[in-house]
C-alpha cells in the first residue's frame, strides 16, 4: 500500500453531514452539514438530493443510492449520518 493511501486514510474528516428522512410526502430528505465548510456541503447536498429526492427508504432503488451516497462521502473524506426515523436494527432491513 502507498504512503499516500495511508495518509489519506488516517485524515479527520473535513466536512460533517446529517441525512434525515422527513416522511412519505416530497421532499423527503433533508441534507444538513454539521460541521466544514459551507461550499463542500453544498456541492454534496446538490449531488445528494439528485440521487434521493424521490426515493423514500422503503423502495428498492434507494439501497443502491444509498450505497452511492456513502462511497461519494468516503470519496470526499466527509463524515456522513443517516437518520431514517427508525432503529439501527429496523435500517439493516431495508
Amino acid at each position: 500500500m502507498s504512503d499516500i493511501a495511508t495518509e489519506a486514510e488516517q485524515l479527520p474528516p473535513e466536512v460533517g453531514i446529517r441525512i434525515i428522512y422527513l416522511g412519505p410526502v416530497a421532499p423527503h430528505w433533508e441534507i444538513a452539514g454539521i460541521y466544514g465548510e459551507e461550499a463542500a456541503v453544498e456541492e454534496f447536498r446538490r449531488r445528494t438530493n439528485a440521487r434521493l429526492q424521490l426515493l423514500p427508504p422503503h423502495d428498492p432503488q434507494f439501497r443502491r443510492n444509498r450505497e452511492r451516497v456513502v462511497r461519494d462521502a468516503e470519496r470526499e473524506n466527509y463524515e456522513l449520518h443517516w437518520d431514517l426515523g427508525m432503529p439501527e436494527e429496523d435500517e439493516e432491513d431495508l
